[in-house]
């Protein structure tokens, strides 16, 4: 067998769980190793590529896959069944649904008189416009203007005008009658002036409370997902240091490095699944101001997070982080994906 495996333990610790295993998803595997599902994927189709025994296969709902293929052919028809084949003249062909194109190719409108495109070019016939007149020429089925005026292209002359024939005087608008019982004032009805703005509905709109997105440990924070789905997460311990507890898991700590464990728990509070790793971004962050990922490693007696949170439901997990003994975690920080954002949530950590 080729020598593939080298020095890289992540390599070497994915390859004795299949030798244990013998056959399983990709998805168990990345949980059982707290990994990134697709991080497994990659190094497995690798590690086959280089020679070693092993198949990376795909398994699905055939039907299923062919709903969704159906599905996204009926909805690219929809999107574009309102339009002639092929792009106006003068304009880009339209990218396939899911790329939007980002500005506009140079070239891709020509400029006025160029001859191509829309635009005509000069001295040509464009439509059913007439042609550019010319002194002396026939201007077209135009009618004749009417009297007094001047024709079309000259000036009216200097002068008033003359003005309209005077006609009968409009009379004058009676006072409406007051009405049986109506007040007389108007300060009873409306109030006195300024004063109704209850009736302008001009004043400040309601300012919608924004939940905190930073607390300490054991604080229970609200944020959306990358889909938008509506999560709750609570941090519920950090164990620094946890060498101990790294070590009893049959694991290794190098000289001057130390092991954190911390414990959190999310909430999926909408009706949409959470899909992803619930702490697949969660980090801590050093006094410096530098992230710290997770470590690929789980412990038995703190077990993962496993993949997806369904609505309603709630789950738990221990993340595992290897660090020089000598930094300083100031924080921890959740974040929806790979940079922090309005989503991000952080929690200080007390210092002992």
């Amino acid at each position: 067998m080729p020598d593939v495996v080298g020095p890289d333990p992540v390599d070497t610790r994915l390859l004795a769980l299949i030798a244990e295993a013998g056959r399983a998803s990709v998805t168990d595997m990345a949980h059982r190793l707290g990994m990134d599902v697709r991080e497994v994927a990659a190094r497995l189709a690798a590690l086959s590529a280089a020679g070693l025994p092993l198949v990376v296969g795909v398994e699905c709902d055939q039907q299923a896959i062919r709903n969704v293929l159906m599905a996204a052919g009926a909805w690219a028809q929809h999107q574009y069944q309102s339009y002639p084949p092929g792009p106006p003249p003068g304009y880009p062909a339209p990218a396939p649904p899911g790329y939007p194109v980002h500005g506009t190719p140079s070239g891709s409108y020509p400029p006025p008189g160029s001859g191509s495109g829309p635009y005509p070019p000069p001295g040509s016939a464009s439509g059913a416009y007439p042609p550019a007149h010319h002194p002396g020429a026939a201007s077209g089925p135009y009618p004749h203007p009417a009297p007094g005026f001047p024709p079309p292209g000259q000036a009216p002359p200097s002068g008033p005008f003359p003005a309209p024939p005077p006609g009968p005087a409009a009379p004058p608008h009676p006072a409406p009658a007051a009405q049986e019982g109506a007040p007389s004032d108007p300060a009873s009805v409306w109030g006195p002036p300024q004063s109704a703005s209850w009736a302008r509905g001009d004043g400040p709109p309601a300012a919608t409370p924004t939940p905190p997105r930073a607390g300490q440990v054991g604080t229970a924070l609200e944020t959306h997902g990358v889909e938008g789905e509506r999560v709750r997460i609570q941090l519920l311990e950090v164990v620094d240091p946890a060498n101990f507890l790294f070590e009893a898991a049959g694991y290794t700590l190098q000289e001057g490095e130390r092991a954190v464990v911390v414990h959190t728990e999310i909430t999926n509070q909408g009706p949409l699944p959470f899909a992803a790793l619930p702490d697949l971004y969660l980090v801590l962050v050093t006094e410096d101001d530098q992230p710290v990922s997770k470590a690929p490693v789980s412990l038995s007696s703190r077990p993962a997070y496993r993949i997806g949170v369904g609505p309603g439901e709630t789950a738990g997990g221990h993340s595992v982080y290897v660090l020089p003994d000598s930094t300083r975690v100031t924080s921890v920080r959740w974040s929806p994906g790979p940079d922090p954002d309005h989503r991000t949530l952080t929690w200080t950590v007390d210092e002992d």
